[in-house]
């Protein structure tokens, strides 16, 4: 009886890892490059704040929408004025508004902080900072 109950946990803890690495669009063992956008915020946003999120938005949808379908891309808006928001906020250390973009190859996370890039172009030069977004996620792709 107690092996069954032990195979029952375990089948049950597996199905939760595979169900989270597939929500996140990372599969375990995946040999291709996946990127995955984070764009945290708070429950109140400045301008800066928002054209960071929405050109990054804009750059996803307009030059990677094939790579989205495929699983290659995921953009998410983190507020981390949520608890579950809070939880992934703590993992990158992360306070105030910012902006990840992370490389997911062969189930390790290579982590790229680009807040301050962000912060400098999104509102006040919104051309050089898609270029500058499209141009790392490509990177990270290869």
């Amino acid at each position: 009886m107690k092996r069954i109950l032990w195979l029952a946990l375990i089948v049950l803890i597996s199905g939760f890892t595979v169900a989270y690495g597939q929500s996140k669009g990372i599969k375990k063992g995946q040999k291709n490059a996946v990127v995955e956008i984070l764009y945290f915020h708070g429950k109140q946003r400045c301008a800066t704040c928002i054209a960071i999120g929405n050109s990054s938005q804009e750059v996803i949808n307009k030059f990677f929408a094939s790579e989205v379908k495929q699983g290659r891309v995921a953009f998410k808006e983190i507020d981390f004025s949520t608890p579950e928001g809070e939880k992934i906020a703590d993992k990158y250390r992360v306070s105030s508004s910012s902006l990840f973009v992370n490389q997911w190859k062969n189930g390790s996370e290579k982590p790229n902080d680009m807040t301050v890039f962000g912060f400098k172009y999104a509102r006040n030069n919104p051309q050089v900072f898609k270029n500058g977004l499209k141009g790392k996620i490509e990177q990270l792709l290869k």
